[in-house]
């Protein structure tokens, strides 16, 4: 599949670019797809919650109450969950959302994504370009210029770029990464993913 290249200034320079089979056309696996997504979503996660069960509770242990002939319920303790101020029963403890993933699957995931979005004509190529200095006025018209302003767009770059990245990070709807932190659930998460020339030469010339 061929696609156009695109100056800064949302002109077609006239030249294509191919993307390769191997990374935007393969089988897509929903399966991998959901698998990858669910785990860097766990991965956000703190799980640092926590809660006092009875046992954490401060108070005193003696028999709040004798145990026969009040005509209610038995009570033995005022750190019951059943109190005001007592333990909360089977409350959340700090823990790991994370599990393990094969890199096969991650790998599967990623091209998949790759190649709906090839599919639905959300892959751009833009031409290599650079900023004397962090602007996100600069970097809006770019984004306008290719009319993607009204949408959410990843733009991938081949290397870090402290200018283009600080002129992005205000903008709502605009996500700046490199080649190697892609990922299924930003890929997935945007609408049109844009590609630097040289960053689409990085990753298809890189091992899968």
């Amino acid at each position: 599949m061929k696609v156009s290249v695109y100056n800064k200034s949302g002109e077609d320079t006239g030249k294509k670019v191919d993307l390769h089979k191997d990374f935007f056309g393969v089988e897509p696996s929903d399966h991998a797809i959901y698998l990858d997504v669910k785990q860097f979503l766990a991965n956000q996660r703190h799980g640092k919650s926590k809660t006092k069960e009875r046992a954490e509770i401060t108070g005193s242990t003696r028999k709040i109450k004798r145990q026969k002939g009040t005509g209610t319920a038995r009570a033995g303790s005022i750190k019951s969950p059943l109190f005001r101020g007592g333990g909360r029963a089977f409350g959340p403890r700090p823990r790991s959302y994370s599990f393990k993933l094969n890199k096969k699957v991650k790998q599967l995931a990623r091209l998949s994504a790759l190649s709906y979005k090839a599919k639905d004509k959300g892959i751009m190529v833009l031409e290599d370009f650079s900023m004397e200095a962090p602007k996100t006025s600069e970097f809006f018209d770019i984004r306008k210029n290719l009319k993607i302003d009204e949408k959410k767009s990843l733009l991938v770059l081949p290397e870090p770029n402290k200018n283009i990245y600080m002129s992005s990070r205000n903008l709502e709807k605009s996500k700046v990464i490199t080649v190697s932190e892609l990922n299924t659930y930003d890929i997935m998460n945007a609408s049109v993913v844009v590609f630097l020339e040289s960053s689409l030469n990085v990753l298809q010339t890189s091992a899968n």
